[in-house]
């Protein structure tokens, strides 16, 4: 029987327009920055350079900064907080207008394939405006006290996994509850940051209460470290989270909240459902790429339906289309870098000399960009460090136990604690387990399953503080 194909279906580069050179987003306008340096981004997947970006120094971060201060003191603190709710709205509605521009625009410059960027990553990014527009004039019932207070400028740190859709976890809340904000997007998926703050020249939000620097690390520094910024908001690398807590503890009193690295453990016992527990497992780790802080990236099978578990999981493998990211067809796209496609090769090969065994399925990989196959690796223990650190890639570590009390104590053998999954047909196990697994998100019988109303964060090295759901405006209040 002849294998039957797939047609590539790749959505059109045409419905974005794309600026040859981006500048700085300050007091509601594009300027150019004061030194005049400037970055490219490029497309993980081909290579080709996408579009020059104005780089910010300690200068344009002032600047921006001190367009925020004046519109929190001019203009949003003092704004009827249902008009805030209005822009909010607004701001939600426009998202969802050039949704698929959006979609298109994230994909060219994260790598991720167009299905997760069009259904998963913008729709959330909108939802997370609606949530919060509704909340803006009800902060009295949040629980923290009546006419909580807004906190002031708001500096916020956003990762390249989820682009437009960490942006979204963070300015939302943070003007819902009458702060301004300085964002600053990650170096290698500025754009549709950019484009955002285009959204907010098209909802006509008051000029500087969003304002958008871009740069890399020391831009990030400038920002973090800038005594006019009242909290401070991260999701990335626990490395960097731990020097932004130092900065933030020895210098000028600052509100903080940090979303950290991970090491999921993804669970099955013996009577869950297989084929459920293989769809959740593809989804856990390979969604993204792995580019997810919480990532299943540890599988923990119970022995009795271990061999059972891995075939299916290594017939359903050889089914993932890894390819070109506008591709509709596409499940696996491009390695977000070059740095990061290093990284994943490097605890790779540690975890083959390590002594664990290594399985991808038959995959052809692109001559350009930055790919790397769908991976799994058994034969792995606890002291292993690909199951200790984390890759942030399709990397997948296997590992067995025998009693929920050893999935348990392996689960929590981490120094991360962000999420967890359980596959069980027992409700009372689902429960057992989730009071003992230190895990900010337990999800049963599924992951990465995400809602703004429900509170997303971490325990240990995976951070502190929530965000979305009521929990998440204890952030930006003065509680």
């Amino acid at each position: 029987m002849a294998k039957f194909e797939y047609a590539p279906a790749p959505e059109s580069r045409a419905i974005v327009s794309i600026r040859e050179s981006y500048g700085l987003f300050i007091g509601g306008e594009f300027v150019s920055g004061v030194d005049g340096h400037a970055f490219k981004t490029i497309s993980p997947a081909t290579e080709e350079v996408l579009a020059e970006v104005t780089e910010a120094g300690p200068a344009d971060v002032d600047r921006a900064v001190t367009a925020a201060r004046r519109a929190y003191e001019r203009t949003w603190s003092g704004l009827p907080p249902k008009e805030r709710g209005k822009y909010l709205f607004r701001i939600a509605r426009i998202i969802q207008e050039r949704a698929r521009e959006l979609a298109v625009l994230e994909s060219l410059d994260n790598g991720k394939p167009i299905r997760e960027s069009r259904d998963v990553d913008i729709p959330l990014a909108a939802a997370h405006f609606f949530y919060h527009a509704g909340w803006a004039d009800k902060l009295e019932y949040a629980g923290y006290g009546p006419a909580p207070k807004p906190l002031g400028v708001a500096g916020q740190v956003i990762p390249w996994n989820f682009p437009l859709l960490m942006l979204a976890w963070k300015i939302a809340p943070a003007l819902a509850c009458g702060n301004t904000v300085v964002l600053k997007p990650a170096e290698t998926t500025p754009l549709t940051a950019l484009t955002f703050a285009e959204i907010c020249q098209q909802a006509d939000l008051p000029p500087g209460v969003v304002n958008i620097v871009t740069g890399a690390g020391e831009t990030g520094r400038a920002l973090v470290e800038h005594p006019g910024i009242d909290k401070v908001a991260f999701t990335g690398s626990t490395e960097v989270g731990k020097q932004i807590a130092r900065a933030c503890a020895t210098g000028p009193r600052k509100k903080v909240t940090l979303e950290l690295g991970g090491k999921a453990a993804n669970i099955v016992f013996e009577d869950a459902p297989v084929d459920q527990a293989v769809e959740g497992i593809v989804n856990g780790i390979f969604f993204n790429q792995g580019h997810v802080c919480c990532a299943g990236s540890r599988l923990l099978v119970q022995e009795s339906v271990y061999e059972q578990v891995l075939a299916s999981l290594q017939r359903r493998l050889a089914t993932l289309r890894l390819g070109d990211p506008l591709d509709k067809n596409t499940d696996v796209g491009a390695i977000n870098s070059a740095a990061q496609l290093a990284k994943i090769r490097e605890l790779s090969e540690v975890g083959e000399a390590e002594g664990a065994q290594r399985w991808s399925p038959p995959c052809e990989l692109p001559v350009k960009g930055f790919w790397f196959p769908p991976t799994v690796f058994t034969g792995v223990s606890q002291a292993h460090r690909i199951a200790r650190e984390e890759i942030f890639g399709p990397v997948l570590s296997v590992l067995t136990f025998r009693t929920p009390a050893e999935a348990v104590e392996k689960a929590n053998n981490t120094p991360y604690g962000l999420s967890a999954g359980v596959w069980t047909d027992k409700g009372s196990r689902i429960l057992w387990m989730a009071s003992r697994l230190r895990a900010g998100v337990v999800w049963a019988n599924t992951f990465n399953k995400f809602d703004p109303a429900s509170p997303f964060g971490g325990y240990k090295e995976s951070g502190y503080g929530r965000e979305g759901g009521r929990h998440g405006l204890e952030a930006y209040l003065d509680v």
